[in-house]
């Protein structure tokens, strides 16, 4: 279980009438007592937005009114209430990972070279037993623009889509949750874009794909927002960027490729978490200057 941060309160004011108000609502929670002020916990991100919704309502009442906590309606749980309720929460997220999904079904996780090479950022030209890449400025002219971010989608391999679906799904949904599903659309094209680029351009024309372009700038948002402009949903249990950045470390070394695990999209890692740290550190300028303001 991950803790999420959902709010911190002065170490004067009584959270207990509050406590049992989420134990009304089946909220699991725990408070502890950090650097001067009580923090109030939840076990899921997508819960952090209701409580504090529910949390303003609960302070504009008198103390003592405990018919609150009684009567007041249960909350959507987010982690139980099923695909509807997650569909609804983070449809952007969701529509990823079902392309990605159906990518992979149809491409046999990259077994098919028939349909892989069709969503490949260089279009390819196969006549009997030869094929090469045909070239970008051939492939654009010819209107397959799709091509500069349909690679995200491509996956080699059932670990490599599991692996980069758990991850976008954890990071995806937090920044839908605090910036909205048209924000996170815009966010992952443009690290598609980049990631996708980079890579042409560092290795030139040849087979890669894969979310990690855009894990890694979505990665890179959060942690750079969250020490701008700290808030809940960019709460990262920790060691997380550490280890990110420990494994792009590796992969750069050339160690992964050297161990067996196949070639490493390095210019799409770097590229995407380059993106998404300047992604993040406008944005959380741009936050933290509101709160100001």
């Amino acid at each position: 279980m991950s803790w999420q941060r959902a709010l911190s309160a002065p170490l004067n004011e009584d959270l207990s009438g509050f406590s049992r108000l989420l134990q009304a609502q089946q909220i699991g929670h725990r408070i502890s007592e950090t650097g001067g002020v009580q923090q109030l916990w939840v076990a899921d991100v997508a819960t952090v937005a209701q409580v504090q919704q529910l949390y303003q309502h609960y302070q504009s009442l008198p103390a003592d009114n405990l018919e609150f906590v009684a009567s007041a309606p249960p909350l959507a749980r987010p982690v139980a209430a099923g695909w509807q309720q997650q569909l609804r929460r983070f449809p952007l997220t969701v529509l990823v990972l079902g392309l990605t999904l159906l990518v992979a079904l149809w491409t046999g996780v990259g077994d098919s070279l028939a349909q892989v090479v069709l969503l490949t950022f260089n279009a390819v030209d196969i006549r009997g037993d030869s094929a090469w890449f045909v070239p970008l400025s051939e492939t654009l002219a010819a209107g397959q623009w799709w091509r500069l971010f349909t690679p995200i989608l491509i996956h080699f391999g059932w670990l490599h889509l599991a692996m980069n679906a758990l991850w976008f799904w954890e990071l995806g949904r937090r920044i839908e949750l605090q910036q909205g599903s048209l924000f996170l659309l815009g966010f992952v094209l443009l690290a598609a874009l980049g990631s996708n680029f980079s890579q042409f351009w560092f290795s030139g024309p040849s087979l890669f794909g894969g979310l990690s372009g855009v894990l890694y700038a979505l990665l890179g948002f959060c942690w750079i927002h969250q020490r701008l402009a700290p808030v809940p949903a960019y709460t990262l249990p920790k060691g997380v960027v550490g280890m990110m950045l420990v494994w792009l470390l590796l992969c750069l070394s050339g160690l992964i490729t050297a161990l067996g695990f196949g070639q490493i999209a390095n210019a799409a890692h770097v590229s995407g978490l380059v993106i998404g740290c300047v992604a993040g550190l406008l944005a959380g300028l741009l936050a933290r200057r509101r709160r100001v303001s």
